[in-house]
C-alpha cells in the first residue's frame, strides 16, 4: 500500500550535470527529488553527471526523498547507471519509458544480483502510448515497484497532440494511470507543467491532478514547489472536516447507532477511511516540515 508517512506533493527534477542545482536542492521545500541522468543531461555529460549525483547522495538531502532517474537499459549508459546506484544512498531508481512488466522485473533482478538494499524501490515512468495499454501488467509487475510517474511531455509528442490548458489530450492516459496505481497500491505522480511564467496554468494543472486522484506533481523548477505543496496537501478545512467526521462516527457507534450524520450528510466507514488518510498525510507533512533542512 501507499506509504502515507512519506508525502510526495512536490517532486522536483534536478539535472545531474548541474552541481549548483544539486546543492540548492538541499534548501528547497520539495518533498521529493528526481536526480536526473536522462533527458536533462547531454550524452557527453552522462558520466560526469553520474558522479555528481553519487557524491551528492553521500552528503544527503535531509528529509527530502532522493530518487535517481537512470538512462534506459537499452542505452550505452543505463547498465552502468543501475550498477552505480544499486548500492548508493538513493531512495528509488526511476526507470524511463517503461512499456512492459519485464522491464521492471529485469531491473529488480539486477538490483538483487547487485545486493542492493531491500528498501531501494523502483519508480516507472509512464510516457508512451504502449505503456498506457500495458498499465495493468506494469503496475502488478514486482513488489519493488512503488510509483508510477507520468511523463506527459513525451506522451503528447508520441500522440502527435498539442498541449492544451485543460489537458484534454492526456485525460485518458492520466485517468487510466491513476486507476492502475490505485488497483495495485502504488503512488502515482502527475506530469510536469512546462510554462514557468504561467502561475494560473500551474495552479489549474495541480488542482486538476489532485481532483483526479494523483498523490503529487512532478516539477521542472523550484518556483513551482509552493503551488504543488499547497494543492496536494490537505487544506485546513479538509483537516477540520476529517476530525469532525471521525468524532461524529465514533459517537454514533458508541451510542449504538449504525450510521452517523454530519451537516446533513451520511457518514459511512468509507468516509472514515478517507478522513484517516487525510489526517495521516497531514501528520507526515508536519513531521517533515519540522525536520532540519539538510543532513
Amino acid at each position: 500500500m501507499i506509504n502515507i508517512s512519506r508525502p510526495r506533493r512536490s517532486v522536483l527534477y534536478m539535472p545531474g550535470a548541474n552541481t549548483r542545482a544539486l546543492e540548492k536542492a538541499r534548501t528547497l521545500a520539495a518533498d521529493s527529488l528526481i536526480l536526473d541522468l536522462e533527458d536533462a543531461v547531454a550524452p557527453d555529460a552522462k558520466v560526469m553527471a553520474r558522479q555528481n549525483i553519487l557524491q551528492a547522495l553521500e552528503i544527503g538531502f535531509g528529509h527530502r526523498e532522493a530518487t535517481v532517474r537512470i538512462n534506459g537499459l537499452n542505452t550505452p549508459w543505463g547498465m552502468d547507471d543501475l550498477k552505480a546506484f544499486a548500492n548508493s544512498k538513493a531512495d528509488a531508481i526511476v526507470l524511463p519509458k517503461v512499456e512492459s512488466a519485464q522491464q521492471i522485473q529485469t531491473v529488480a533482478k539486477l538490483l538483487k544480483e547487485s545486493q542492493a538494499r531491500p528498501d531501494l524501490t523502483i519508480w516507472a515512468m509512464i510516457e508512451t502510448p504502449k505503456a498506457i495499454f500495458q498499465l495493468t501488467e506494469i503496475a502488478n509487475s514486482h513488489p519493488l515497484l512503488e510509483a508510477l510517474v507520468l511523463g506527459t511531455s513525451d506522451l503528447v509528442k508520441d500522440l502527435h497532440a498539442r498541449h492544451t490548458p485543460h489537458r484534454v489530450e492526456t485525460q485518458t492516459a492520466l485517468s487510466l494511470s491513476v486507476l492502475a496505481a490505485r488497483a495495485f497500491g502504488l503512488c502515482v505522480l502527475d506530469g510536469v507543467h512546462l510554462s514557468l511564467d504561467d502561475e494560473k496554468g500551474l495552479q489549474q494543472s495541480c488542482v486538476q491532478g489532485r481532483d483526479m486522484g494523483f498523490d503529487g506533481k512532478t516539477l521542472i523548477h523550484p518556483s513551482q514547489i509552493a503551488a504543488a505543496n499547497a494543492v496536494f496537501g490537505p487544506s485546513a478545512d479538509e483537516v477540520a472536516e476529517a476530525n469532525e467526521r471521525i468524532t461524529a462516527y465514533e459517537q454514533a457507534i458508541a451510542s449504538g447507532a449504525g450510521i452517523a450524520v454530519l451537516n446533513g450528510k451520511l457518514i459511512e466507514e468509507l468516509h472514515i477511511q478517507e478522513a484517516k488518510r487525510i489526517l495521516a498525510l497531514t501528520k507526515a507533512i508536519h513531521s517533515f516540515a519540522n525536520t532540519p533542512s539538510s543532513n
